[in-house]
């Protein structure tokens, strides 16, 4: 292990216990302040195991960090739920994009403002990992061009602890851009809601929807709310059309109204729709932009369609085939193509010759207990639903099903666990 680390690389890499067995995430690191005018020092790590629990790592059980992974020296550890202290910051928490003043090395000479990108940590005499660097990005005050970065001592550098309103984003988002949504969703949590709000500013509307629907509600509304409005309907034009009718359902009603206003036309159209239903019925979880194609069309095209990164893996498990048009509500609903048969067919072969008409659709009213019956049986991720005169509406995916089933603070709850250790 060397003698210098620099703490933001760390995240997101994975951590091993002595066997080689992955424990989880590195998510950031613990540092202690000290009363008297010694640099502060680093006690610990925190990683994200299963059920996105988050624990202390002690930094003396850490054998070994480099660029590929963090290696402990014992598989046994505490499970009790990391909750930092008093005296107590997280480096890309409460320090990254911090903005801090650096006095000239011997006290002569100009002083330098700049933004923090990154803590290096040092093993002293004591084998104590104190903080000794800090990478900093020169404010050159010219829009167009970016400061150059350089490292100084802790000791020549101001304001990097204590309260501050000048704190950004620009280098805690290079790390969190790295992390899928639901990771990112999760390390939103972690943040204080200010802080938060404005990395949730900072994402483009694409990253934002896919993040809000990894959320619980109540930080969804917090985020949504300290938007824009003009904003604010940009990102639910980007999410998916259910996910968007349950955030909206969270606000008020007047407020649902200026935001569907706000929405281009044929974005609030399904949005308004799946709002029309009764809670708890397929028509209120079910997606509304399933891959629908009519029965001409070949199987290179199915596989084409469901190809698409953008698809969830539910949603592009199947292609639903109808008559025109197919848009919903679609023409006559004709069956279900399974990508596993698609996959076994010539690519010029035709969808309609492969449909699988043997299970009988959803309608809007059928209520969650059936449709995760039917589910069951017939060991479907998604069903579709139609209306009276059997027109595709939409489809039921099990991931709606089991987002309204499961408990409503789900995202946030962990199995109950003891304070205990993993042997």
């Amino acid at each position: 292990m060397g003698t210098r680390i620099y703490l933001a690389r760390l995240a997101g890499l994975p951590v091993f216990d002595p066997n080689g067995d992955r424990v989880g995430r590195v998510r950031d690191a613990v540092v202690r302040l000290r009363t008297t005018n010694r640099p502060p020092q680093i006690v610990g790590l925190v990683a994200e195991m299963a059920l996105r629990r988050r624990i202390f790592l002690p930094i003396g059980r850490v054998t070994s960090m480099d660029a590929e992974a963090v290696v402990l020296s014992t598989g046994t550890l505490n499970l009790r739920r990391f909750e930092k202290r008093p005296n107590e910051l997280l480096i890309l928490e409460d320090l990254l994009d911090r903005r801090v003043t650096v006095v000239p090395e011997h006290g002569e000479g100009p002083v330098h403002h700049g933004i923090v990108v990154d803590v290096g940590m040092d093993l002293n005499r004591n084998t104590e990992w104190i903080v000794t660097r800090i990478a900093v990005r020169e404010l050159t005050g010219r829009l167009a061009r970016r400061g150059h970065v350089y490292q100084a001592e802790y000791d020549r550098v101001r304001g990097l602890v204590g309260p501050t309103d000048t704190q950004g984003t620009a280098n805690l988002m290079a790390v969190l851009d790295q992390m899928r949504p639901a990771d990112m969703a999760n390390a939103l949590q972690h943040l204080p809601d200010a802080r938060r709000n404005e990395v949730a500013a900072a994402l483009d509307d694409r990253r934002l929807a896919d993040v809000l629907e990894e959320l619980p509600e109540h930080d969804q509304v917090e985020i949504l709310v300290a938007l824009e409005r003009e904003r604010a309907a940009d990102v639910l034009e980007r999410m998916d059309p259910d996910d968007a009718a349950d955030l909206l359902a969270e606000l008020p009603h007047t407020e649902q109204t200026v935001l569907l206003d706000l929405m281009e036309p044929e974005e609030a159209a399904p949005v308004r729709q799946l709002m029309s239903y009764q809670a708890g019925t397929a028509g209120s979880v079910m997606t509304s932009e399933p891959v629908i194609l009519t029965p001409d069309a070949t199987v290179a095209e199915a596989l084409a369609r469901i190809r698409n990164a953008e698809l969830s893996p539910v949603v592009a498990a199947q292609v639903f085939v109808a008559r025109a048009p197919m848009a919903t509500p679609t023409g006559k609903y004709l069956g279900v193509v399974h990508f596993q048969r698609l996959l076994r067919e010539p690519p010029a072969a035709i969808v309609g010759g492969l449909v699988d008409s043997g299970i009988e659709p959803l309608r809007t009213e059928t209520g969650l207990a059936e449709i995760t019956r039917r589910m069951a049986t017939y060991d479907l991720v998604a069903m579709p639903v139609v209306d009276s005169t059997y027109r595709l509406l939409g489809a039921v995916t099990v991931d709606d099903v089991l987002d309204h089933l499961l408990p409503r603070d789900w995202r946030e709850h962990d199995a109950h666990v003891d304070e205990q250790v993993i042997p």
